[in-house]
Protein backbone atom coordinates (compact mmCIF):
# COMPACT_ATOMS: atom_id res chain seq x y z
CA UNK A 1 0.00 0.00 0.00
CA UNK A 2 2.75 2.48 0.86
CA UNK A 3 4.16 1.77 -3.49
CA UNK A 4 3.38 4.37 -5.07
CA UNK A 5 2.16 4.65 -8.68
CA UNK A 6 4.24 5.74 -12.21
CA UNK A 7 1.81 8.28 -12.55
CA UNK A 8 -1.33 10.06 -11.15
CA UNK A 9 -4.43 9.34 -13.60
CA UNK A 10 -6.29 12.55 -14.76
CA UNK A 11 -9.65 12.10 -12.88
CA UNK A 12 -10.80 15.68 -12.04
CA UNK A 13 -13.73 15.31 -14.12
CA UNK A 14 -15.16 11.87 -13.30
CA UNK A 15 -14.59 11.88 -9.34
CA UNK A 16 -17.09 13.83 -7.66
CA UNK A 17 -20.03 11.75 -8.21
CA UNK A 18 -22.25 9.29 -5.48
CA UNK A 19 -22.43 5.58 -6.44
CA UNK A 20 -24.31 4.24 -3.45
CA UNK A 21 -26.60 5.82 -0.82
CA UNK A 22 -26.18 8.09 2.55
CA UNK A 23 -26.20 7.62 6.11
CA UNK A 24 -29.08 5.74 8.36
CA UNK A 25 -29.52 6.16 11.82
CA UNK A 26 -26.84 4.91 14.37
CA UNK A 27 -27.09 1.13 15.24
CA UNK A 28 -26.53 2.13 19.11
CA UNK A 29 -25.22 5.65 20.92
CA UNK A 30 -22.12 7.26 21.79
CA UNK A 31 -20.75 5.67 25.11
CA UNK A 32 -19.35 9.39 25.30
CA UNK A 33 -18.38 12.45 23.58
CA UNK A 34 -15.09 13.18 22.74
CA UNK A 35 -14.72 16.60 25.36
CA UNK A 36 -15.90 13.82 28.06
CA UNK A 37 -13.30 11.46 27.07
CA UNK A 38 -10.24 13.82 26.92
CA UNK A 39 -11.22 17.13 28.48
CA UNK A 40 -7.85 19.19 27.72
CA UNK A 41 -7.92 21.23 30.71
CA UNK A 42 -4.47 19.37 31.25
CA UNK A 43 -1.71 20.55 29.25
CA UNK A 44 0.01 17.37 30.03
CA UNK A 45 -2.63 14.96 28.34
CA UNK A 46 -1.96 13.95 24.08
CA UNK A 47 -3.74 10.30 24.62
CA UNK A 48 -4.17 9.91 20.72
CA UNK A 49 -2.76 10.40 16.98
CA UNK A 50 -4.70 13.44 16.50
CA UNK A 51 -5.70 14.38 20.19
CA UNK A 52 -9.05 13.70 19.85
CA UNK A 53 -11.21 10.69 18.40
CA UNK A 54 -12.18 12.62 15.71
CA UNK A 55 -8.68 13.30 14.92
CA UNK A 56 -8.26 16.91 14.60
CA UNK A 57 -4.88 17.30 14.96
CA UNK A 58 -5.75 20.22 17.44
CA UNK A 59 -4.08 20.75 20.67
CA UNK A 60 -6.17 23.47 22.26
CA UNK A 61 -4.33 23.67 25.57
CA UNK A 62 -1.28 26.03 25.91
CA UNK A 63 1.55 24.32 25.05
CA UNK A 64 4.72 26.91 26.54
CA UNK A 65 6.20 27.46 23.31
CA UNK A 66 5.31 30.69 21.32
CA UNK A 67 6.40 32.22 17.98
CA UNK A 68 8.54 34.50 20.39
CA UNK A 69 10.69 31.72 22.22
CA UNK A 70 10.35 28.70 19.36
CA UNK A 71 13.65 29.66 18.43
CA UNK A 72 15.43 29.18 21.88
CA UNK A 73 14.71 25.56 22.30
CA UNK A 74 17.08 23.67 23.19
CA UNK A 75 17.73 19.81 20.70
CA UNK A 76 18.18 16.28 22.45
CA UNK A 77 18.65 13.35 20.24
CA UNK A 78 17.62 9.79 22.27
CA UNK A 79 18.60 6.46 21.07
CA UNK A 80 16.19 4.13 21.71
CA UNK A 81 15.83 0.12 20.68
CA UNK A 82 14.20 0.76 17.24
CA UNK A 83 12.12 2.92 14.26
CA UNK A 84 9.51 5.29 15.86
CA UNK A 85 8.00 5.50 12.82
CA UNK A 86 4.73 7.23 14.03
CA UNK A 87 3.35 9.65 16.01
CA UNK A 88 4.27 9.70 20.07
CA UNK A 89 1.15 9.90 22.59
CA UNK A 90 2.15 12.47 26.05
CA UNK A 91 -0.27 11.63 29.08
CA UNK A 92 1.14 12.10 32.97
CA UNK A 93 3.54 14.27 31.88
CA UNK A 94 5.31 11.06 30.06
CA UNK A 95 5.61 10.99 26.23
CA UNK A 96 4.75 7.31 24.78
CA UNK A 97 5.89 5.60 21.81
CA UNK A 98 6.26 2.64 19.74
CA UNK A 99 8.91 1.19 17.60
CA UNK A 100 7.94 -0.50 14.30
CA UNK A 101 8.82 -3.90 15.87
CA UNK A 102 6.12 -3.61 18.67
CA UNK A 103 8.41 -2.26 21.55
CA UNK A 104 6.78 0.75 23.30
CA UNK A 105 8.94 3.42 25.67
CA UNK A 106 7.62 5.87 28.04
CA UNK A 107 10.08 8.92 28.30
CA UNK A 108 10.04 11.91 30.89
CA UNK A 109 10.33 15.08 29.63
CA UNK A 110 14.52 15.10 29.41
CA UNK A 111 14.45 11.95 27.13
CA UNK A 112 15.30 9.49 29.75
CA UNK A 113 13.69 6.15 29.17
CA UNK A 114 11.73 5.00 32.61
CA UNK A 115 10.68 1.65 30.96
CA UNK A 116 10.37 -0.21 27.59
CA UNK A 117 7.65 -3.44 27.16
CA UNK A 118 9.09 -5.87 24.73
CA UNK A 119 6.30 -8.01 23.19
CA UNK A 120 7.00 -12.15 23.72
CA UNK A 121 7.97 -13.71 20.59
CA UNK A 122 9.39 -10.46 19.32
CA UNK A 123 12.64 -12.35 17.71
CA UNK A 124 10.33 -14.85 15.29
CA UNK A 125 9.77 -11.14 13.35
CA UNK A 126 12.41 -8.28 14.76
CA UNK A 127 14.03 -7.47 11.94
CA UNK A 128 11.86 -8.45 9.34
CA UNK A 129 9.52 -6.48 6.80
CA UNK A 130 7.13 -7.33 9.11
CA UNK A 131 6.16 -4.30 10.80
CA UNK A 132 3.74 -1.89 12.44
CA UNK A 133 3.43 2.13 11.93
CA UNK A 134 0.72 2.70 14.51
CA UNK A 135 0.44 5.03 17.47
CA UNK A 136 -0.11 4.11 21.14
CA UNK A 137 -3.68 5.55 22.83
CA UNK A 138 -3.95 6.63 26.20
CA UNK A 139 -6.57 5.11 27.82
CA UNK A 140 -8.90 7.55 29.96
CA UNK A 141 -8.11 6.46 32.88
CA UNK A 142 -4.95 8.21 32.95
CA UNK A 143 -3.21 4.64 34.14
CA UNK A 144 -3.09 2.32 30.70
CA UNK A 145 -1.54 2.70 27.05
CA UNK A 146 -2.72 0.78 24.42
CA UNK A 147 -0.12 -0.27 21.63
CA UNK A 148 0.28 -2.92 19.20
CA UNK A 149 2.73 -5.66 18.05
CA UNK A 150 3.61 -6.97 14.69
CA UNK A 151 2.25 -10.20 15.58
CA UNK A 152 -1.22 -8.95 15.34
CA UNK A 153 -1.68 -8.08 19.13
CA UNK A 154 -2.74 -5.20 20.97
CA UNK A 155 -1.75 -4.94 24.35
CA UNK A 156 -3.12 -3.16 27.52
CA UNK A 157 0.40 -1.23 29.87
CA UNK A 158 0.68 0.35 32.98
CA UNK A 159 1.57 3.65 32.33
CA UNK A 160 3.57 3.57 35.63
CA UNK A 161 6.05 0.76 34.77
CA UNK A 162 4.75 -0.85 31.52
CA UNK A 163 3.58 -3.75 32.95
CA UNK A 164 1.39 -5.82 30.80
CA UNK A 165 -2.60 -6.73 31.83
CA UNK A 166 -3.02 -10.73 30.86
CA UNK A 167 -6.65 -10.52 32.73
CA UNK A 168 -9.83 -10.99 31.12
CA UNK A 169 -9.22 -11.14 26.92
CA UNK A 170 -5.92 -8.98 27.67
CA UNK A 171 -3.61 -9.17 25.14
CA UNK A 172 -6.29 -9.12 21.95
CA UNK A 173 -5.61 -10.53 18.78
CA UNK A 174 -7.33 -8.69 15.91
CA UNK A 175 -5.93 -10.93 13.03
CA UNK A 176 -5.68 -14.84 12.16
CA UNK A 177 -2.66 -14.00 10.05
CA UNK A 178 -0.46 -11.28 10.53
CA UNK A 179 2.10 -11.76 8.02
CA UNK A 180 -0.46 -10.45 5.45
CA UNK A 181 -2.68 -7.97 7.78
CA UNK A 182 -0.62 -6.15 8.97
CA UNK A 183 -1.85 -3.63 12.17
CA UNK A 184 -0.45 -0.18 10.55
CA UNK A 185 -2.90 2.81 11.92
CA UNK A 186 -3.04 4.43 14.68
CA UNK A 187 -5.38 3.42 17.80
CA UNK A 188 -8.55 5.13 18.55
CA UNK A 189 -10.48 5.76 21.56
CA UNK A 190 -14.13 5.89 21.67
CA UNK A 191 -16.55 6.01 25.23
CA UNK A 192 -15.86 2.10 26.24
CA UNK A 193 -14.58 0.90 23.14
CA UNK A 194 -10.37 0.46 21.82
CA UNK A 195 -10.57 0.94 18.00
CA UNK A 196 -7.79 -0.95 15.73
CA UNK A 197 -7.84 -1.47 11.76
CA UNK A 198 -5.93 -3.76 9.35
CA UNK A 199 -4.19 -2.80 6.16
CA UNK A 200 -1.03 -4.86 4.33
CA UNK A 201 2.15 -4.81 3.67
CA UNK A 202 4.06 -2.96 0.69
CA UNK A 203 3.46 -5.10 -2.54
CA UNK A 204 0.08 -5.84 -1.69
CA UNK A 205 0.56 -9.65 -1.19
CA UNK A 206 -2.79 -11.13 -0.38
CA UNK A 207 -4.18 -12.54 0.85
CA UNK A 208 -5.90 -9.84 3.06
CA UNK A 209 -8.82 -7.99 4.53
CA UNK A 210 -9.14 -4.52 5.71
CA UNK A 211 -11.16 -4.62 9.17
CA UNK A 212 -12.64 -2.64 12.12
CA UNK A 213 -12.00 -3.95 15.22
CA UNK A 214 -14.12 -2.28 18.53
CA UNK A 215 -12.75 -4.31 21.98
CA UNK A 216 -13.99 -3.40 25.04
CA UNK A 217 -10.97 -1.02 27.41
CA UNK A 218 -12.06 -3.12 29.98
CA UNK A 219 -12.85 -6.80 29.69
CA UNK A 220 -10.25 -6.89 26.55
CA UNK A 221 -13.19 -8.33 24.71
CA UNK A 222 -14.04 -8.35 20.99
CA UNK A 223 -17.12 -6.59 20.58
CA UNK A 224 -17.31 -6.52 16.74
CA UNK A 225 -15.10 -7.11 13.24
CA UNK A 226 -16.27 -5.19 10.56
CA UNK A 227 -14.91 -6.83 7.24
CA UNK A 228 -14.17 -4.65 4.34
CA UNK A 229 -14.18 -7.78 2.09
CA UNK A 230 -16.54 -10.42 3.01
CA UNK A 231 -18.28 -8.43 4.67
CA UNK A 232 -21.55 -10.35 5.86
CA UNK A 233 -19.08 -12.31 8.11
CA UNK A 234 -18.67 -10.39 11.23
CA UNK A 235 -15.44 -12.10 12.95
CA UNK A 236 -12.17 -12.29 11.98
CA UNK A 237 -11.47 -14.43 9.48
CA UNK A 238 -8.64 -16.32 7.98
CA UNK A 239 -7.71 -14.13 4.89
CA UNK A 240 -7.61 -17.10 2.52
CA UNK A 241 -11.19 -17.81 3.08
CA UNK A 242 -12.63 -14.83 1.30
CA UNK A 243 -12.37 -15.20 -2.37
CA UNK A 244 -11.36 -11.42 -2.23
CA UNK A 245 -8.22 -9.53 -1.02
CA UNK A 246 -7.43 -6.56 -0.28
CA UNK A 247 -9.43 -3.13 0.84
CA UNK A 248 -6.37 -2.15 3.47
CA UNK A 249 -7.82 0.73 6.52
CA UNK A 250 -3.90 1.81 6.59
CA UNK A 251 -4.69 5.69 6.42
CA UNK A 252 -2.49 7.67 8.94
CA UNK A 253 -5.99 8.34 10.77
CA UNK A 254 -6.84 4.63 10.78
CA UNK A 255 -11.04 4.82 12.04
CA UNK A 256 -11.75 8.26 12.96
CA UNK A 257 -14.72 9.00 15.68
CA UNK A 258 -17.63 11.31 14.39
CA UNK A 259 -18.34 13.99 17.21
CA UNK A 260 -21.81 13.71 18.46
CA UNK A 261 -23.09 10.95 16.92
CA UNK A 262 -19.90 8.19 17.03
CA UNK A 263 -19.73 6.98 14.41
CA UNK A 264 -16.86 5.28 12.49
CA UNK A 265 -15.47 6.38 9.22
CA UNK A 266 -12.34 4.73 7.46
CA UNK A 267 -11.44 4.54 3.85
CA UNK A 268 -10.27 1.26 2.10
CA UNK A 269 -7.64 1.12 -0.95
CA UNK A 270 -7.47 -1.10 -3.28
CA UNK A 271 -9.61 -3.61 -3.90
CA UNK A 272 -12.76 -5.21 -5.89
CA UNK A 273 -16.21 -3.23 -5.20
CA UNK A 274 -19.71 -4.41 -5.19
CA UNK A 275 -21.52 -2.47 -2.96
CA UNK A 276 -22.82 -5.55 -0.96
CA UNK A 277 -20.11 -7.84 0.71
CA UNK A 278 -16.78 -5.94 -1.22
CA UNK A 279 -15.85 -2.30 -0.37
CA UNK A 280 -12.76 -1.85 -2.13
CA UNK A 281 -11.97 2.57 -2.48
CA UNK A 282 -14.65 3.87 -0.28
CA UNK A 283 -15.73 6.19 2.54
CA UNK A 284 -17.13 3.69 5.02
CA UNK A 285 -19.65 5.00 7.74
CA UNK A 286 -20.16 2.14 10.32
CA UNK A 287 -22.31 2.05 14.08
CA UNK A 288 -20.29 3.33 16.95
CA UNK A 289 -19.53 -0.05 17.97
CA UNK A 290 -18.42 -0.96 14.34
CA UNK A 291 -21.26 -3.71 14.10
CA UNK A 292 -22.81 -2.49 11.14
CA UNK A 293 -22.08 -0.59 7.79
CA UNK A 294 -24.90 2.76 8.02
CA UNK A 295 -23.27 4.77 5.24
CA UNK A 296 -20.59 4.90 2.01
CA UNK A 297 -19.48 6.71 -0.96
CA UNK A 298 -17.50 5.10 -3.64
CA UNK A 299 -15.57 7.34 -6.61
CA UNK A 300 -17.65 5.93 -9.99
CA UNK A 301 -13.83 5.52 -11.26
CA UNK A 302 -13.43 3.07 -8.40
CA UNK A 303 -12.38 0.07 -10.79
CA UNK A 304 -9.71 2.44 -12.45
CA UNK A 305 -8.41 3.26 -8.95
CA UNK A 306 -8.18 -0.11 -8.28
CA UNK A 307 -7.02 -1.21 -11.39
CA UNK A 308 -4.01 1.61 -11.56
CA UNK A 309 -3.06 0.98 -7.68
CA UNK A 310 -4.14 4.55 -6.94
CA UNK A 311 -6.03 3.73 -3.56
CA UNK A 312 -8.41 6.60 -2.33
CA UNK A 313 -7.76 4.93 1.38
CA UNK A 314 -4.37 6.42 1.79
CA UNK A 315 -5.86 8.71 3.68
CA UNK A 316 -9.30 8.87 6.01
CA UNK A 317 -11.53 11.85 6.37
CA UNK A 318 -10.59 14.40 7.91
CA UNK A 319 -13.64 16.30 9.69
CA UNK A 320 -14.48 19.79 9.10
CA UNK A 321 -18.49 21.57 10.85
CA UNK A 322 -19.79 23.96 7.77
CA UNK A 323 -20.96 27.25 8.32
CA UNK A 324 -25.11 25.38 7.68
CA UNK A 325 -23.96 23.18 10.85
CA UNK A 326 -23.68 19.59 8.92
CA UNK A 327 -20.42 17.97 8.58
CA UNK A 328 -18.38 17.37 6.18
CA UNK A 329 -15.23 15.12 5.92
CA UNK A 330 -12.14 16.26 3.17
CA UNK A 331 -10.93 13.06 1.89
CA UNK A 332 -7.65 12.63 -0.27
CA UNK A 333 -5.89 9.78 -1.67
CA UNK A 334 -3.41 8.79 -4.39
CA UNK A 335 -4.72 10.30 -7.00
CA UNK A 336 -3.78 13.77 -6.20
CA UNK A 337 -7.87 15.49 -5.95
CA UNK A 338 -9.87 16.64 -2.82
CA UNK A 339 -13.07 15.85 -1.80
CA UNK A 340 -15.58 17.56 0.20
CA UNK A 341 -18.18 15.17 0.88
CA UNK A 342 -21.13 15.29 3.12
CA UNK A 343 -21.27 13.18 5.54
CA UNK A 344 -24.95 13.29 6.63
CA UNK A 345 -25.91 12.44 2.51
CA UNK A 346 -22.94 11.04 1.52
CA UNK A 347 -22.32 13.11 -1.27
CA UNK A 348 -19.15 14.62 -2.72
CA UNK A 349 -20.11 18.56 -2.64
CA UNK A 350 -16.83 20.03 -4.28
CA UNK A 351 -13.74 18.03 -6.18
CA UNK A 352 -10.06 20.34 -6.16
CA UNK A 353 -6.71 19.62 -6.10
CA UNK A 354 -4.35 18.64 -3.27
CA UNK A 355 -1.35 20.54 -2.38
CA UNK A 356 0.82 19.71 -5.40
CA UNK A 357 -1.59 17.60 -7.15
CA UNK A 358 0.62 15.27 -5.99
CA UNK A 359 -0.31 11.37 -3.50
CA UNK A 360 -1.45 12.07 -0.17
CA UNK A 361 -0.84 10.03 2.72
CA UNK A 362 -1.74 12.45 5.79
CA UNK A 363 -4.03 13.33 7.84
CA UNK A 364 -4.83 16.71 7.97
CA UNK A 365 -5.02 19.39 10.66
CA UNK A 366 -8.66 21.13 11.32
CA UNK A 367 -8.89 24.16 13.66
CA UNK A 368 -12.70 25.32 13.34
CA UNK A 369 -13.19 25.82 9.78
CA UNK A 370 -10.48 25.96 8.91
CA UNK A 371 -7.89 22.93 7.30
CA UNK A 372 -4.06 22.50 7.12
CA UNK A 373 -2.82 19.69 4.51
CA UNK A 374 1.05 18.91 3.33
CA UNK A 375 1.89 16.33 0.72
CA UNK A 376 5.28 15.53 -0.72
CA UNK A 377 4.24 18.20 -2.90
CA UNK A 378 3.53 21.38 -1.19
CA UNK A 379 1.57 22.20 1.95
CA UNK A 380 -2.01 24.67 1.98
CA UNK A 381 -3.97 26.06 4.28
CA UNK A 382 -7.59 25.98 3.36
CA UNK A 383 -11.00 27.59 5.00
CA UNK A 384 -14.78 26.17 4.50
CA UNK A 385 -17.18 28.63 3.55
CA UNK A 386 -20.42 28.87 1.97
CA UNK A 387 -23.92 28.07 3.24
CA UNK A 388 -26.02 26.93 0.39
CA UNK A 389 -22.88 25.23 -1.73
CA UNK A 390 -20.19 25.05 0.80
CA UNK A 391 -16.57 25.45 -0.43
CA UNK A 392 -13.25 24.99 0.25
CA UNK A 393 -11.20 28.00 -0.25
CA UNK A 394 -7.47 28.13 -0.58
CA UNK A 395 -6.02 30.45 1.91
CA UNK A 396 -2.35 30.09 1.05
CA UNK A 397 -0.08 27.42 -0.22
CA UNK A 398 3.71 26.54 -0.33
CA UNK A 399 5.93 23.75 -2.23
CA UNK A 400 7.36 22.87 1.63
CA UNK A 401 6.45 18.77 2.07
CA UNK A 402 5.31 17.41 5.08
CA UNK A 403 3.73 14.84 7.03
CA UNK A 404 0.36 14.74 8.90
CA UNK A 405 0.47 19.24 10.31
CA UNK A 406 -0.23 19.50 14.02
CA UNK A 407 -1.75 22.84 15.17
CA UNK A 408 -0.53 23.29 19.00
CA UNK A 409 -0.37 26.61 21.07
CA UNK A 410 -1.49 28.83 18.12
CA UNK A 411 1.11 27.16 15.88
CA UNK A 412 1.03 25.15 13.04
CA UNK A 413 3.98 22.76 12.93
CA UNK A 414 4.62 20.51 9.98
CA UNK A 415 7.23 17.84 9.60
CA UNK A 416 9.34 17.61 6.35
CA UNK A 417 9.82 13.82 6.07
CA UNK A 418 12.95 14.61 3.03
CA UNK A 419 15.45 15.89 5.86
CA UNK A 420 14.04 19.22 5.83
CA UNK A 421 13.42 20.02 9.96
CA UNK A 422 9.69 20.37 11.46
CA UNK A 423 8.48 23.79 10.01
CA UNK A 424 6.98 25.89 12.48
CA UNK A 425 3.82 28.58 11.24
CA UNK A 426 1.69 30.99 12.05
CA UNK A 427 -1.75 29.31 10.68
CA UNK A 428 -2.17 32.23 8.65
CA UNK A 429 1.21 33.05 6.95
CA UNK A 430 2.85 30.39 4.08
CA UNK A 431 6.19 31.73 5.67
CA UNK A 432 7.46 30.10 8.31
CA UNK A 433 9.08 31.10 11.97
CA UNK A 434 11.24 28.98 12.04
CA UNK A 435 12.52 25.04 11.09
CA UNK A 436 13.80 22.89 13.98
CA UNK A 437 16.27 20.67 12.37
CA UNK A 438 15.36 17.38 12.15
CA UNK A 439 16.60 13.89 9.99
CA UNK A 440 14.69 11.93 7.55
CA UNK A 441 11.57 9.97 8.29
CA UNK A 442 8.29 8.73 6.34
CA UNK A 443 5.01 8.72 8.26
CA UNK A 444 6.17 10.59 11.32
CA UNK A 445 4.56 14.00 12.89
CA UNK A 446 5.18 15.51 15.66
CA UNK A 447 3.56 16.70 18.98
CA UNK A 448 4.09 19.90 21.04
CA UNK A 449 3.39 19.69 24.94
CA UNK A 450 4.75 20.90 28.11
CA UNK A 451 7.10 22.89 26.56
CA UNK A 452 7.97 20.46 24.59
CA UNK A 453 8.32 19.15 20.47
CA UNK A 454 8.99 15.49 19.84
CA UNK A 455 9.11 13.71 16.10
CA UNK A 456 10.49 9.95 15.72
CA UNK A 457 13.45 10.05 12.82
CA UNK A 458 14.46 7.09 10.32
CA UNK A 459 11.89 4.87 8.33
CA UNK A 460 10.35 1.81 8.76
CA UNK A 461 10.55 0.10 5.85
CA UNK A 462 14.39 -0.05 6.48
CA UNK A 463 14.02 -2.70 8.76
CA UNK A 464 16.43 -0.91 11.62
CA UNK A 465 16.69 -2.51 15.18
CA UNK A 466 17.75 0.90 16.73
CA UNK A 467 16.84 4.76 15.84
CA UNK A 468 16.55 8.11 17.13
CA UNK A 469 13.84 10.43 18.54
CA UNK A 470 14.46 14.28 18.44
CA UNK A 471 13.24 16.70 21.17
CA UNK A 472 13.21 20.13 21.63
CA UNK A 473 12.65 21.64 25.29
CA UNK A 474 12.19 24.92 26.82
CA UNK A 475 15.12 25.18 29.45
Amino acid sequence: MDRRPTALLALAAVVCGCSSGGSTAPATSPASTTATLFPQGSARTWPLFGVTPDRRNDFSAPTGITAGNVTTLARVSIDVPGTVDSSPISVGGRFVVTTSYGKTLALDRHGRILWTSTPPGIDAWQGSAQITNASPAADPDGEHVYAVSPDGVVHKLSLADGSEVTSGGWPVTITRDPTHEKLGTALNISGRLLLATTGGYIGDAPPYQGHVVSIDRGSGKIVHVWNALCSDRHELIEPSSCPASDAAIWARAGAVVEPGTGRILVATGNAPYDGKTAWGDSVLELSPDAGELVGSWTPPNQEELNSGDVDLGSTAPALVRGVDGRLYGVQGGKDGLLRLIDIARMQVVQTLPDPGSTLMFTAPAVRGRDVYIATDGGTAAYRLTGSGTPRLLKLWANDSAGTSPVIAGGLLYIYDPTGGGINVYRPSSPDPVTTLPAKAGHWQSPIVIDGCVLVGEGSANDHQTSGTLRLYCRA
